[in-house]
C-alpha cells in the first residue's frame, strides 16, 4: 500500500519522512514502496519456505486444548 493512500496528507509525509520539499517526500515515497514491496516479497517466501519446512514435523506446533 502506498504511504499516501493511508490518509496521511503530504505535509504529514514530509514530516516522517524528514523532507523539506514536496518534490524529495514524492520521489521518495515511490522508491520506498518499490523497497516494500521486495521486502514483503522477500518475507512471504522465507515464511512459505518454513510453512513446508515445518509440514514434515507432522503435529509438532499444533495447538491442544485446553483443560
Amino acid at each position: 500500500m502506498e504511504v499516501a493512500q493511508s490518509g496521511a496528507s503530504l505535509t504529514d509525509l514530509k514530516a516522517r519522512m524528514g523532507h523539506d520539499s514536496d518534490r524529495a517526500a514524492l520521489i521518495y515515497q515511490h522508491a520506498t514502496r518499490d523497497a516494500d514491496q521486495r521486502i514483503a516479497d522477500a518475507l512471504s517466501a522465507r515464511v512459505e519456505a518454513e510453512r513446508k519446512r515445518d509440514d514434515d514435523d507432522g503435529m509438532a506446533g499444533a495447538l491442544a486444548p485446553a483443560r
